[in-house]
């Protein structure tokens, strides 16, 4: 039977291993300044692109494993604790199809580089940040709601806390990035330097993407805790036999 309570915890080294290393090569290999470039502009050119690409496909898939995992824990907590609201069934659905939409936006965001396509990219990054976003707000709320079933007072804090920040951070990342292109003078933005213009609005947009993607990443680990209590078994399959006759 697999332990459940490890997969936000793979997931968590999945992405950090992925930010982390793909920032490295990136600077190593001279595609990017060390000075704080967006994790995306770390990811552009070959090969860290597509190491890149291919552990964002792997850690969506695992985050999306993750946020169903947790679904089904929500429901199953419902049907046995008939004192739950049955909002929380409205609240537990909401927060799957955002959840699930944010993975499909880091998977867009690892497989269509800005500089190849800009379009797809940036409706990636917006499912993937914004969606996010919402889905910890969606489970900041239900885990008030499940308390004491389930999890922690200081948990739902803690989710209330990181949903808070990611929501300031959004709206920074956002603002500052769309300022620091209009004020752009340079060559590549990919080696953007403090004499291109509009560079405080750069660092400002880029650090609140590196901090918000880590943020991303402790809010699944503190899944860890409660999915001890989940187990989860091998389908069955059933062979359907079929006679034919001549």
């Amino acid at each position: 039977m697999f332990q459940v309570y490890l997969l936000p915890v793979v997931t968590f080294l999945i992405f950090q291993v992925t930010f982390i290393g793909t920032y490295i090569f990136a600077v190593l290999e001279g595609h990017v300044v060390p000075t704080v470039p967006y994790i995306s502009d770390a990811a552009t050119y070959s090969p860290e692109s597509c190491v890149f690409g291919q552990l964002i496909n792997i850690g969506s898939v695992l985050l999306g494993i993750t946020i169903y995992v947790r679904y089904r824990q929500v429901l199953q907590l419902y049907e046995h604790h008939p004192e739950l609201d049955q909002a929380v069934l409205r609240h537990n659905r909401l927060a799957l199809w955002c959840g699930l939409i944010s993975c499909l936006g880091i998977s867009f965001v690892g497989n269509f580089q800005e500089t190849n396509v800009r379009i797809v990219h940036f409706i990636g990054a917006f499912c993937c940040f914004g969606c996010g976003t919402l889905y910890f707000w969606m489970q900041a709320l239900i885990s008030y709601i499940i308390f004491p079933m389930s999890g922690t007072r200081l948990y739902a804090h803690i989710r209330l806390g990181m949903s808070v920040f990611c929501t300031i951070l959004f709206i920074l990342l956002a603002v500052t990035g769309v300022m620091s292109h209009i004020l752009f003078k340079g060559q590549n933005p990919r080696k953007w330097y403090p004499s291109d213009g509009g560079w405080y609005f750069h660092v400002i947009s880029s650090i609140s993407e590196w901090i918000m993607a880590t943020i991303f990443s402790f809010y699944i680990l503190s899944f860890t805790d409660e999915f001890r209590s989940v187990s989860v078994s091998h389908p069955q399959i059933a062979l359907t036999s079929h006679s034919t006759t001549i």
